[in-house]
This record gives C-alpha cells, structure tokens and sequence, in this order.
C-alpha cells in the first residue's frame, strides 16, 4: 500500500499505519534511543534511514556488511537503529545499527536472565580464571562453570557452539557470567531420576568412565555414578583400571547390586564374559605341556597366565630338579614366556599348579647310575654349616660330607676349622636317596679304618704303656698312637677312690694300664690302672697257689686262710 504526495512517494511498513508514522515524526527523537527506519538510499560508505524525523539518518555502510563485505539489506527493508547524536554536523541524524542490535541482544539476555532460560554462545578464547564467550555480546565463563567436574584443558572448547545459563547480569557494567555446569547439573538431575526409576540388579546397561582410582572405575550410568571394581573388570589379573580403559569410553556393563535408598550401585563387566574357570580341568589335563606368559612374582612362586582369566602357579620347589630357588626372580621376570607342566587343577577354588623343572628330565633319576655307591669324587666345597660341608659335584648336585665321617681319627667339631667355600676335596660316596634328593658323601673312607686293627693291636687284658693328652672331669684320656686315644675313668685310675683325676695323674705323665674294652665300631678303647694292681695280686696268688700245689701238705684253702690273715695284720 503507498500513499502519493506532491513531489514523493513513501512506503508505508508491513503492520504499521499512516498513523504510526506520523506519531514517530511528531515526537522529539532522543539520543540513545533505538527507533525503526526505512532504508531510503545505499552507497558504499554511508545508508540513508527515513525515521520519520525532521530530518534522515545516515548509517555507515559497514555496519550492514558480512564478512565478505556484502550488503546485506536493500532499499525499502525496515531496520531497527540506535540514534546516536538527534542532529550532526550536516544536520541529519547520526544513527547505529551495530548499537541498536547490541542493545537489543542485551534486552534478550536480560529476559532470558529473567526466565531463567539458556542462552547460545560460541566459545571465543581462553582468558585468566575461564573462557570468553560470544552471546551476542562478550560474556565470562568461569573454569569452574565449565563442567561438571574440573576441565584441565579449557583450549578444546575453543570455537565450540554450547548452551548456557545466566548467572550474573550487569548491563550497566556491561559484566555477564555464564555456567555451563548449571545446565549439566539440571539435566544430569533428570537423568538420575530416570535412571533409578528403570535400573535394576542383573541388568547390562551402558555407561561412560566417569574416572579412574587404583581400586576401580566409576561409570556414569546417566545422572548416577557405579563403581565398577578393578576384580570385576576381567576374569584375568588387572594391576590398575588404567590397563583397560580411559576416562571418557563407553562401556556396557551388569548391575550387580543397587541400593536405591542409598544410591549406590556395583557393577561388573567380566560377569557378561563366559567364566574361563568352567571346564578348565578338561582344557588343562594333569601332565599337559603348556606355555604362558609370567605376569605376577611372589616370594613363594610364579604366576603364569595361560589364557585370558585362567593362571597357574609355578611353586619355587617346582622351578628347577638341581638349584635351591630362594626367590622366583632368580629364574624367571615378568613378561618372560615361559613352558611348564600342569601338575594339578582344582576348579572350585580356581587354582591350577604348574611345574618348570618337569619339562626336563629329573638329574637325580640319573645319579645313581652316574655315582654309584663307593665311587671316589671330586668337587668344590660349595657350602661350610656345622654339621658338615656342602661339595658340589656338578650344577646343582650337591654331595654332603656329615662331620662324622670326615676323619677316623681326629674329632672334628668345626668343620670351618678345616675346610672353606672353594676348597677342592676328594671323597668316596656313601648313599644316594633319590626321593629326597640327598647325596652322602665321606672323606675318611678315602683312607683305610685304622680302627680295623686296633681290637688285633690292643686285646682285652694286654698292658700298655700310654701318655696322659687330656684330663676331663670324668676320668683322663691316654694316647695310645697317633689320633687313637683310650680313656681311664677315674673308677679306673687308683685301687682308692677318685673324685679329680688331676689328683692322680697329669698331662704329659706316662702310665701304665690295662686294656679293659675296644669298640671299634663306636671307635673307643677303655683301660684301667687299677687293673694292673689287680692283675698283678691275681697272678702273686696264682704263683702261690702253683708252690703250694707241689707241697702236699698244704691245701689251697691252707693258702688262701694264710693270705687273708696276712691281709688282715696289714689293716
């Protein structure tokens, strides 16, 4: 619709009335105030504006440019503009568009604020304390506005399109300050009420690693956290979470147990796999060889994965048929593949035992043919303990020479006294007990028995002629010759009684004695003093009684009644 003048012709808006337009032109235009004007004239510098004022308004051109630098509007439109100075240098009306607009942007976010509806903006920058936003107008977002939880790269935000909630307005200051965590916190309340009104135990259900602990996952399940322990990830070992999963994956996993007073729900994701356990006794027969992959060590084995879930245990004992393995470390490393035989499975309590050393055949099933008993060896004394020394024969094979059977002669209560680690000894071995894998050696029966002779050199009731080497409190011991000693009790050493043998003999004294006793076996010879007093009254009577018995006037119970009568004066 137009309405002609004299010499003009004007366009009336679409909605508004020769009324309205009137109106405008009979009221007084103020400065900063925004009004609506019809485009009248375009060039490149300056748009021409009727607002029904006294005079036009002059926009400059830019300000109705993209950023290609096209115009974007067209003589005729109707525009919305900030009037600026009412009357300018040339006397038009100096107008805004870009004013006018920011002015109305501000309008609109002043009654978003109001209702308390989300604005859109597109991140801009990282600036101190959070991001810059375009709304419209440059806005604030705090970091700690930017998520749920604390975001510690704000820069993968930049030129992102998001939605946010005013939390603070100052148009006068010109100061706005979004949050995006009070629309996730919204939103993430709606989903929680959701979520625990449909989730139930046995359900699989589909969530987000929300973060990650030493002990386990926490899944967002959509407004509600589980926690999904680090014993319900996998049927295998798992050290941390980390080794299979990342914040921000997705993930199906099965409620195992939901409190919903309480809110708090556990999740498993090894419960929707098959259990590896089941049938493993006919998977991984007793004798079968297998190979695996070393992923624990502990101070009394190793464990051995076999296959996903399924691992075995090689027991230190089970590690090697010839070296003493105080610690697996010694033979095998995590990540090591390694062979091993199973030796026993047992599915209820889920533990299947490995041996290493049975993949080789055992050496001491061999000994006894290759050391047969009385074969002379030589080998490195290996270890010294109190009661004998360790002699190494080969790697791993050990022969023990028992303290006892080092010398026939000497007695030897240290065996440090007389051997040390890498010394090279020659012994004869003695016994071989496979089952318990011992191995007896002897060095003393290198050499012949000395004690075989001596019952032949020092019969029952011979004298000999003896040094005293030592004086105990039970009686003293006389050399007989070199490393064989007897001992002289002291019941044995006087016809008198005796309490301290040092009282009747000395170290160093020679005296004579009588041979008692001789146990070879036992490696003892007993002998007595006052035997030969003994020995000597029984042989003064027995020459007596040979005198008397040529005299046949005399009897022998004549000789023995003149005897004691004598014996008797005496006392």
């Amino acid at each position: 619709m137009s309405q002609e003048n004299n010499t003009e012709t004007y366009e009336i808006p679409a909605g508004e009335s020769f009324a309205d337009l009137f109106a405008q032109d009979a009221r007084k235009v103020e400065e900063g105030e925004v009004v609506r004007g019809t485009i009248t004239f375009i060039d490149e510098d300056q748009i021409q504006v009727d607002i029904g004022f006294k005079s036009e308004g002059m926009v400059d051109t830019w300000e109705f440019m993209d950023e290609d630098g096209t115009v974007l509007v067209n003589v005729g439109d109707v525009v919305d503009v900030l009037v600026e100075e009412s009357e300018g240098e040339d006397g038009r009306v100096v107008l805004s568009k870009e004013k006018a607009d920011r002015l109305k942007i501000w309008d609109e976010i002043s009654a978003a604020s109001e209702r308390d509806e989300a604005v859109e903006g597109v991140v801009l920058s990282r600036v101190k304390g959070g991001l810059a936003v375009d709304i419209g107008v440059k806005a604030f977002l705090p970091g700690s506005q930017v998520d749920l939880r604390p975001v510690r790269n704000l820069e993968h935000l930049i030129g992102e399109r998001l939605q946010f909630k005013v939390i603070k307005f100052n148009m006068r200051r010109g100061n706005i300050v979004l949050s995006r965590r009070a629309l996730l916190e919204k939103e993430r309340e709606r989903m929680r009420a959701t979520t625990l009104d449909a989730l139930q135990e046995g359900q699989i259900v589909d969530g987000v690693i929300k973060n990650l602990t030493d002990y386990g996952a926490f899944i967002d399940l959509g407004g509600l956290d589980g926690l999904l322990h680090v014993t319900d990830m996998s049927w295998g070992r798992v050290t941390h979470p980390n080794e299979l999963f990342k914040v921000g994956d997705e993930i199906k996993v099965k409620v195992l147990k939901f409190d919903a007073d309480n809110e708090r729900v556990s999740l498993g994701l090894k419960q929707i796999q098959p259990d590896p356990w089941i049938d493993a006794a006919m998977r991984f027969p007793i004798g079968m060889r297998v190979s695996g992959e070393v992923v624990s060590l502990a101070d009394y084995g190793a464990f051995i994965e076999l296959e996903a879930g399924i691992e075995g245990l090689v027991h230190v004992s089970e590690m090697s048929w010839t070296k003493r393995v105080k610690h697996p470390s010694k033979i095998v490393e995590i990540g090591d593949r390694v062979e091993a035989v199973v030796l026993d499975v047992d599915e209820p309590t889920r533990k299947i035992s490995l041996g290493m050393k049975q993949i080789e055949p055992n050496p001491w099933s061999l000994i006894e043919e290759k050391y047969p008993v009385g074969t002379h060896v030589e080998g490195t004394v290996r270890n010294v303990t109190n009661f004998g020394v360790f002699v190494g024969l080969e790697e791993g094979i050990d022969g023990l020479v028992h303290v006892s059977d080092m010398s026939w002669t000497e007695q030897i209560s240290q065996p440090s006294e007389k051997f040390e680690k890498g010394d090279m000894v020659s012994a004869v071995v003695l016994k071989i007990d496979r089952d318990n894998e011992k191995f007896s050696l002897g060095i003393k029966q290198l050499e012949p028995n000395p004690w075989d002779d001596i019952r032949k050199k020092y019969s029952v009731g011979s004298q000999v002629d003896v040094q005293v080497s030592n004086i105990t409190e039970f009686g003293a011991f006389v050399k007989l010759e070199e490393g064989i000693e007897g001992l002289i009790y002291n019941s044995e050493l006087s016809p008198d009684r005796v309490e301290d043998a040092s009282e009747v003999v000395s170290v160093g004294q020679n005296v004579s004695a009588l041979v008692t006793k001789v146990d070879a076996a036992e490696q003892k010879v007993s002998l007595s003093i006052k035997a030969i007093a003994d020995k000597a009254q029984r042989d003064s009577l027995k020459k007596i009684a040979e005198q008397q018995s040529q005299s046949q006037t005399t009897t022998l119970g004549d000789i023995l009644a003149e005897k004691l009568a004598q014996h008797g004066e005496d006392e």
